[in-house]
């Protein structure tokens, strides 16, 4: 009895295997045969999208799209339309079914204060008017949220640098109808020195307003600079030392950079603080 060639068998078992197919899941259980279906993808149909309808061999850029039917516009310019199918197009070789793109949102879009937001308008030219705060990090902020209306309304901020001399800085200002004076002011509270000064300046064309908070950092909501709450500072000790103090954060200008950087809306800022801005805008604003 002859030996099996061992060189032999191996190319019998690499025929077998060459022709052998894999023909688990091909068939149900009745025997017939389990069809595939690749999912088709939805292409939005873009203008200057390139596709090609398979039927006619017809290939263009889309010009036009509705819900019912798309143009395509050959390289010689021609035209021609086709209604939008499922799995009717060719993109980049493979079936796809053509859908209209989807509008751009046309709704009103709102600015960092919530005001419907004016696109395109140029800045207003400066009004007489104008807003003073006490120092700049009150302008930083009223920047930062009601930057677009003020800019739209042409209304001016300025820092006063402390309320040592307001009568005086007032007088010479010169108040009248149309160049009034909206003054905003920390800590303004009955019984406090901000109270009696902002009563001593206040008149038809000069409105004082302001909020109960010590500065106007701990007029931003303290989960916002991620704190339960501000801390509490002794009497005597410059607030924002105090608080930068307790919390570890440097010096002053650390603490603004922190503090200033983290406000993106007016949701960030306590109510108190919205509502005198807001009155300080409308009342510099009405005389036109």
């Amino acid at each position: 009895m002859s030996v099996p060639d061992s060189h032999a068998q191996a190319r019998y078992k690499d025929r077998v295997a060459l022709h052998a197919h894999d023909y688990r899941g091909a068939f149900a259980a009745d025997g017939t045969r389990n069809r595939v279906r690749t999912p088709i993808r939805e292409v939005p149909a873009a203008t200057g999208l390139v596709v090609e309808d398979p039927a006619s061999g017809f290939c263009g850029a889309v010009v036009r799209v509705d819900v019912r039917e798309v143009t395509l516009e050959d390289r010689h310019g021609r035209h021609r339309v086709f209604p939008l199918r499922a799995g009717g197009f060719l993109v980049e070789g493979a079936p796809a079914t053509l859908v209209p793109p989807r509008a751009a949102p046309t709704g009103a879009t709102r600015s960092a204060s919530g005001s419907v937001r004016v696109q395109g308008a140029p800045a207003r030219i400066a009004r007489a008017s104008r807003i003073w705060v006490e120092g700049i990090h009150d302008a930083a902020l009223l920047e930062t949220v009601w930057g677009h209306d003020l800019r739209v309304e042409g209304v001016v901020v300025e820092p006063m640098h402390g309320m040592d001399d307001l009568a005086g800085a007032v007088r010479e200002f010169g108040p009248s109808p149309g160049r009034r004076l909206g003054i905003l002011v920390d800590h303004l509270v009955d019984g406090s020195k901000e109270m009696r000064a902002a009563r001593a300046v206040a008149g038809p064309d000069v409105l004082v307003t302001g909020h109960p908070y010590v500065d106007v950092w701990q007029a931003v909501k303290p989960s916002v600079v991620g704190i339960a709450e501000w801390p509490a500072v002794p009497r005597g000790t410059d607030w924002k030392s105090g608080v930068c103090a307790a919390l570890r954060w440097g010096e002053p200008a650390d603490g603004a950079r922190r503090v200033l950087g983290a406000v993106r809306s007016f949701r960030d800022l306590e109510a108190p603080l919205i509502g005198a801005v807001e009155q300080l805008i409308d009342f510099v604003t009405a005389a036109g």
